[in-house]
């Protein structure tokens, strides 16, 4: 996403218009185009909303930036969005402030979906959600993964959410990548990872 820019190695990324590039090298230019492509869903769906804007506002924002859609386009945009993430149209007038967690992660989700894009970055998208609320967040993401043919790249220290989820696994532990592997070999890695973080952080005898 180039949220930072990077100050060593590289970032690839297989654009279906720019073709396979280096992120970490684009200039701004390149850069907002292939940015219409990768999205990204955060961790805090409280923080990640604008509580002074309107559901039309807030899922509308990439469509206007980026001049795909205005006026009553914009708004039937928005509206298709929100049914997709299972929202009624009526709410767009509405704020964040009126939402429950769960419903909020879902606006989040509508806005990263606004440009069709190929890559969506989620960032701990359930860790701040009850538990009751993770399973019907995780099963709306791979229903929307199925339908618009999205690709994800899921952060998460929680190994029931990556078994779930996730296809290809690459677990990191203090900071190093262990490789990439299936998810179920990866979660026997990760377990062992963390056994070892828990012994070195035990008290001593």
């Amino acid at each position: 996403m180039r949220a930072y820019d990077p100050t060593s190695g590289e970032i690839w990324f297989d654009d279906c218009k720019l073709g396979r590039v280096n992120v970490a090298t684009l200039d701004k230019q390149q850069l907002r185009q292939i940015r219409m492509n990768m999205q990204m869903v955060f961790q805090d769906p409280y923080s990640s909303l604008n509580p002074r804007m309107t559901l039309l506002q807030i899922v509308g924002e990439p469509l206007l930036v980026n001049k795909v859609a205005r006026g009553s386009e914009l708004q039937d945009r928005v509206a298709e969005l929100l049914k997709v993430v299972g929202l009624r149209p009526e709410y767009m007038q509405r704020y964040p402030h009126a939402f429950s967690g769960g419903q909020r992660q879902r606006i989040g989700l509508a806005r990263a979906l606004a440009l069709n894009p190929q890559l969506v970055v989620c960032d701990e998208p359930v860790s701040a959600l009850d538990v009751s609320v993770q399973a019907q967040s995780l099963n709306l993401l791979q229903d929307l993964q199925s339908e618009f043919h999205l690709t994800y790249l899921f952060v998460s220290h929680d190994l029931s959410v990556v078994e779930h989820i996730s296809d290809r696994v690459v677990v990191m532990y203090v900071g190093k990548t262990g490789g990439t592997c299936s998810h179920g070999r990866a979660l026997l890695q990760a377990q062992a990872s963390l056994y070892r973080g828990s012994a070195l952080c035990g008290p001593q005898t």
